[in-house]
């Protein structure tokens, strides 16, 4: 199994009630249901107010590694991700459990 974790930072200047960060976060909150190689998806908002925190998060859960790359290059991810890209940056890790 490989957990796939992803930390978003919004740019500076945009906030999270933006409407391009609220329409990624949609995004990401329905495509759990539409890649069938996740078999765990959780996403949201951070709730603590610290200088080195994210402030979106990532946490899901894929069979293996050809599970992973269906999932990356699922359309619907490909969407939301390009979402992301227009306002924030982001770092990932993936490890095996």
């Amino acid at each position: 199994m490989i957990r796939h974790l992803v930390l978003f930072k919004l740019n500076e200047g945009v906030a999270k009630d933006d409407e391009r960060a609220l329409a990624g976060a949609k995004a990401f909150a329905e495509l759990g249901p539409v890649v069938p190689e996740l078999r765990e998806w959780e996403c949201g908002w951070n709730t603590t107010d610290r200088d080195i925190a994210h402030d979106y998060a990532i946490n899901s859960l894929v069979e293996d590694r050809e599970a992973l790359q269906a999932y990356l290059t699922h359309p619907a991810h490909q969407a939301a991700a390009a979402r992301w890209r227009e306002f924030a940056t982001w770092v990932i890790a993936d490890i095996e459990v």
